[in-house]
């Protein structure tokens, strides 16, 4: 390797200082001395939340439809958000 090119940190080696791994941080005694101790009630009182997306009213389910390449393309080709314009289609012809 030419003298004049730094080493890429994908070719250097895991040991050196060039190394990305983050240190560790190191938690202090003295940082959990403030904090008070957990008790039973604690844990009564707390609401817990899953999280997540809400659950849908009407939910999608997947399907296998097979559809000439050419109709395929021409949704394709009107560019993000083919399938909810699709769908909007289909809900019309019901």
């Amino acid at each position: 390797m030419p003298a004049n090119r730094k080493d890429s940190h994908r070719t250097s080696d895991s040991s050196t200082s060039k190394s990305r791994t983050p240190r560790a941080q190191v938690a202090q005694e003295t940082a959990y001395e403030e904090l008070p101790e957990l008790i039973d009630e604690m844990f009564a009182r707390g609401v817990f939340s899953k999280g997540g997306r809400p659950v849908s009213k009407n939910p999608r389910v997947p399907i296998s439809l097979r559809l000439p390449a050419d109709v395929l393309a021409k949704w394709r080709a009107t560019w993000p958000g083919w399938q909810t314009r699709m769908v909007e289609r289909l809900r019309r012809v019901r």
